[in-house]
């Protein structure tokens, strides 16, 4: 595995690159998740369109990725996979970031970004049991602590009758919204347990560079997916009228749409700079993860 170099900085120095590097791994995270509510409180009704735009702004990780890139001899070293191995790993986990997409989406669709964001929370439990299996990571009282904080929050939104939804959304509506996000939750932690793997058996590399491309092209082909659902589906002929009747009017809906797909990828390389920046092991950053990352835009593998 290559030697992360955030391990040469300072005590100091590695604090505030962390401190930073959370700080607007939160502040984006909010943003995207605030915009995709606001995309359904003013009007918008497509869940393959609010699925398309968590992955559709992956052109923005091209620029630090072409700045990152290493050098032509250090890219054909002998240990890299071969073309079809990488493009099999990357579709299948495009395809698994494409179907949890959807699914958060139809969450978000039916739940408040407060009610969604605490049952993303438990993500956590999922990370521990997933992380176990595949990954070997060993449990500590603090991360059992938080998975039962956690799950135990979770569950009481799931009894309780007066939890917080969008106005007019029925309690049956309010149940799929919980569901899906649920799911959502355990399919994500699985990912990344996926992803972690497949750092240790395929790519056999650590670095910030590798990170970035593996988030490019599952991108890639989950926007590919999310397009291919969007015209499948028949959802395609009601944008128009969409953009004519949302709320804040037709250039709102389309810069809702273009910063929310903004927001996920800018914010993804500040959860890959986390990721790196700590270089602790995979369930210890998916407690951040779950307070800040959303599932489809960290992809970051830790040693």
């Amino acid at each position: 595995m290559d030697e992360s170099p955030f391990l040469k900085l300072k005590r100091w120095q590695w604090w505030l690159l962390v401190a930073i590097n959370i700080f607007f791994l939160i502040a984006g995270q909010a943003a995207a998740v605030l915009l995709g509510r606001f995309y359904y409180d003013k009007g918008g009704n497509s869940k393959w369109m609010a699925t398309l735009v968590q992955t559709a702004g992956f052109p923005v990780l091209c620029i630090p990725w072409f700045l990152l890139h290493p050098s032509r001899q250090a890219s054909t070293s002998s240990t890299s996979p071969s073309i079809k191995t990488l493009a099999l790993l990357y579709f299948v986990l495009g395809v698994l970031v494409a179907g949890d997409n959807m699914l958060y989406s139809v969450g978000l669709l039916y739940l408040s970004a407060s009610t969604y964001s605490l049952i993303c929370a438990t993500q956590l439990a999922f990370n521990a049991v997933f992380s176990y299996f595949l990954n070997s990571q060993k449990f500590t009282a603090l991360i059992l602590n938080s998975v039962v904080i956690l799950s135990l929050s979770a569950a009481l939104i799931a009894v309780n009758d007066d939890s917080d939804g969008p106005s007019g959304v029925p309690k049956g509506k309010f149940l799929i919204g919980f569901l899906c996000t649920l799911g959502a939750s355990a399919l994500y932690s699985l990912l990344l347990s996926f992803m972690q793997l497949s750092f240790q058996k395929v790519l056999k590399k650590e670095t910030f560079s590798v990170v970035l491309e593996m988030q490019i092209y599952t991108s890639v082909v989950a926007s590919c997916l999310s397009t291919i659902g969007l015209f499948a589906s028949g959802e395609w002929k009601s944008l128009q009228h969409e953009m004519e009747v949302f709320g804040t009017g037709r250039v709102s809906y389309v810069l809702t749409l273009v910063w929310t797909a903004i927001t996920w990828q800018v914010m993804c390389c500040w959860c890959c700079g986390v990721d790196f920046c700590c270089v602790i092991s995979l369930l210890q950053c998916n407690q951040h993860s779950v307070f800040g990352c959303h599932p489809t835009s960290c992809t970051g593998s830790f040693p």
